[in-house]
């Protein structure tokens, strides 16, 4: 024992925790302990989720408390700050997305093209085009199956948690517009500047940009909900 007995205080703590702190592994305390020295709490609200993520603080937390070397602070707290970091990183998928704008008008764009290269220089979208413009029907079936598969992508598949957010006349999704406008508006100025439509016959050009615009409006729904909003 040292003259103030910090010497026994100290290695009875660490014994408590595990043992001596002599090679680079730092043990955990089974409990949990509030810390009072220095480390921040972390900003993350946690859900059941987390529940393990939580504990793993907690143990770090403990473990600051049975620590007097300023290198071994500094380890836990290194490895606190990497535990926390990690948690808070943005995934892909399961993000809420609320709100458009600018932003959300120029991933759609960018979708669109993705998925509308290939259509502007297969001859194959001619050919469904021509067939579409013989039969009406399908036609107008095919606008609005892509018109509900549009809804399904962004609001029925939870591909995303999307919310509308000040619909036009309370009724339609900016975004819904924004995706279906973009991706027709991108495929009509591709294939007219491309020379895949003659609008001399308006009926047969209308369908074969249809057939472009089907794809195309997918890409511009995957553009603007993956990367978030």
């Amino acid at each position: 024992m040292s003259q103030d007995g910090r010497d026994t205080d100290t290695s009875e703590r660490r014994g408590r925790a595990g043992g001596s702190h002599d090679s680079d592994e730092l043990p955990f305390d089974e409990r949990s302990v509030p810390s009072d020295d220095g480390f921040e709490p972390s900003e993350l609200v946690f859900d059941d989720e987390d529940e393990g993520l939580q504990r793993l603080l907690e143990e770090f937390d403990a473990l600051a408390e049975t620590v007097d070397s300023p290198e071994e602070k500094e380890r836990v707290r290194a490895a606190r700050n990497a535990a926390v970091l990690a948690a808070d990183d943005d995934d892909v998928f399961g993000q809420v997305i609320e709100g458009y704008d600018r932003a959300d008008l120029a991933e759609a764009f960018l979708g669109s093209l993705l998925f509308g290269f290939p259509m502007f220089v297969e001859g194959g979208t001619n050919d469904i085009g021509a067939f579409l413009a013989a039969n009406p029907i399908w036609l107008v079936g095919t606008v609005v199956g892509a018109v509900g598969l549009i809804i399904g992508v962004l609001y029925v598949a939870e591909i995303q948690d999307v919310r509308v957010s000040k619909p036009i006349l309370g009724i339609v999704p900016r975004r819904l517009v924004g995706v279906l406008g973009t991706s027709f508006g991108t495929a009509l100025v591709m294939m007219t500047a491309w020379g895949r439509v003659g609008w001399s016959e308006p009926l047969l050009a209308f369908a074969t940009v249809v057939v472009a615009f089907v794809p195309m409006s997918v890409g511009a729904a995957l553009g603007d909900i993956l990367p978030g909003s």
